[in-house]
């Protein structure tokens, strides 16, 4: 079962369409970027399935379930900076927001570790970086140790540093088996720890699917299938070879081996297989795709929405 499925849903503010009909599902245990430009409705869709605003038209479901009620103690929530007490430490901030949540106080020591602030758990919270700032805030959200994490924007305003700290982060949560839903603009964070995304523009969905499918064309001539580009000891033999690949669309000659183009069913490691099971032994095997930023502008035109 999906962890959120939304059907058509649509938010307007007068005449402007913040959501225009749109549809997806998040798998379990993913990471789904939901990846627009500012002002394309990741927030508002994110408020809306946090049922903070109303949708103008539409529904969605957390596991099935028509009501948030019944899913909140399941799901931690980031869309704004919590207001953390400046002069309080990071473990008393967390003892409020435990008491405010009704859950979660004995967590406090675990969510620290988590966020790598045990250490610093005495400090006042007007002491800490941006980047210290932003995982206190992820602590927060995992009091109670729900299942899913829903996140906005996560690395906004963070330098270098304390991006890649909440990445290593995220990641690591995944890897604990929670589902994260997370906003973001930020094309190369998306591509780098999200293992499926969607891509909205002016409220209008133009893409969704994991992160391997939205890339894995490369150049108009891979539309219809994936790109790999591979080579062996022995050239001749292995196009011979490689002219025999069932549903096979397109094979040319690169400088040292080949590019072929197979259909999206096929994949690298079938083709791998394919030669090895004819006696080649391939020297070189990678498929090729798009940054998600060439993807991005692909899907989105080079425009700025503003």
């Amino acid at each position: 079962m999906a962890i959120l499925s939304i059907n058509n849903l649509t938010k307007n503010y007068g005449k402007i369409k913040a959501l225009d009909n749109v549809s997806f599902e998040v798998p379990p245990k993913t990471v789904f970027g939901i990846l627009g430009p500012n002002g394309s409705g990741k927030t508002t869709l994110l408020g809306i399935v946090m049922d903070i605003l109303k949708a103008t038209g539409g529904n969605y479901k957390w596991q099935g379930e028509e009501s948030i009620e019944a899913m909140r103690k399941k799901i931690g929530t980031l869309l704004e900076t919590p207001n953390f007490y400046a002069y309080l430490s990071g473990e008393d901030n967390l003892k409020i927001a435990a008491r405010i949540k009704g859950r979660g106080e004995e967590d406090i020591e675990k969510v620290l570790t988590t966020v790598n602030l045990f250490e610093r758990r005495k400090s006042k919270f007007n002491t800490y970086s941006l980047g210290m700032k932003q995982r206190l805030a992820i602590a927060s959200t995992l009091l109670g140790n729900p299942d899913i994490l829903v996140f906005d924007e996560p690395t906004n305003g963070l330098d270098p540093a304390g991006i890649a700290e909440i990445r290593v982060l995220i990641q690591d949560l995944n890897h604990q088996g929670k589902t994260i839903v997370m906003a973001s603009h930020i094309l190369d964070e998306v591509e780098k720890v999200c293992t499926h995304v969607a891509i909205i523009q002016k409220g209008v969905l133009k893409t969704v699917g994991s992160v391997n499918e939205v890339l894995n064309t490369s150049g108009s001539d891979a539309k219809d299938g994936i790109l790999i580009e591979l080579s062996a000891a022995n050239n001749q033999q292995l196009k011979n070879i490689l002219e025999q690949i069932p549903g096979l669309i397109k094979i040319s000659e690169t400088d040292g081996g080949f590019d072929i183009i197979c259909p999206e069913n096929t994949g690298a490691e079938s083709v791998n297989r394919f030669c090895f099971d004819k006696g080649i032994v391939l020297n070189k095997l990678n498929v090729k795709r798009k940054s998600l930023e060439t993807r991005f502008l692909e899907i989105t035109g080079k425009q700025s929405d503003r």
